[in-house]
């Protein structure tokens, strides 16, 4: 989503980006239909409230009665959209309206993925709280557990693991998360992963197993860390 100005075709968008409630408010005495109107990229006033984290604004329509999982273009409900954009009140007012918290987007990702790529820790205890599933796959076969090693985000490499996250899923390159946090030397996170099951032997589809894409000494810390 665009950052800058109006972006939207549709004036009651426009407003909902931008937080002016009252004439949001005054439009849609007007004319209650417009509520749930979608734009050019199918996205409705929702959607750009999430986006933009307009708590009032996304309440306001929230009380409408508005469907919360309505998809856009790109398959993006705006529980998507709130969860990637760190709008942890928004999250939280979708999910008790009901948002499907397993939804998937044209790529295949859950608002989960979102938030474990870019570390929204609150907001993916809410997601998972509320049954997010922790091993879904995204069309690269990536789980959030994946993502979540593969940035360095330890905090969230352990909500995941604690919520029952599979440590050793492959993705379509046949790397484990495990694979991941060793390919970026991101020694903590190896050692979570390794602590919480994930294996050194499984082998990707270039036939490398966690200990020999790992830099450094990492791959000898990892081995005394299974073999004692």
């Amino acid at each position: 989503m665009d950052a800058g100005g109006s972006v939207s075709n549709v004036e009651v968008c426009n407003l909902a980006y931008a937080g002016l409630l009252e004439e949001l408010q005054e439009r849609l005495a007007a004319n209650r239909s417009l509520a749930t109107r979608a734009d050019q990229d199918n996205r409705t006033a929702l959607h750009w409230a999430c986006s933009a984290g307009r708590t009032e604004v996304a309440n306001f329509l929230l009380s409408l009665g508005v469907p919360v999982n309505d998809q856009d273009d790109a398959g993006w409900s705006p529980l998507h959209i709130a969860a990637s954009a760190g709008r942890d009140e928004i999250v939280s007012a979708l999910l008790k309206r009901g948002a499907q918290v397993n939804a998937a987007n044209h790529n295949s990702c859950t608002p989960l993925h979102y938030a474990a790529s870019k570390n929204k820790q609150e907001i993916a205890i809410m997601l998972l709280e509320n049954g997010a599933n922790p091993d879904a796959r995204d069309h690269l076969d990536s789980t959030p557990l994946h993502r979540a090693a593969s940035k360095g985000n330890l905090k969230m490499i352990q909500i995941l693991l604690k919520h029952q996250a599979s440590a050793n899923l492959q993705d379509s390159e046949g790397n484990t998360a495990l694979h991941l946090a060793c390919d970026e030397e991101r020694s903590d996170e190896a050692k979570l992963l390794v602590s919480h099951g994930a294996s050194i032997y499984i082998e990707n589809k270039e036939e490398k197993t966690p200990l020999q894409v790992a830099k450094g000494g990492l791959g000898s810390i990892l081995r005394r860390l299974v073999e004692g």
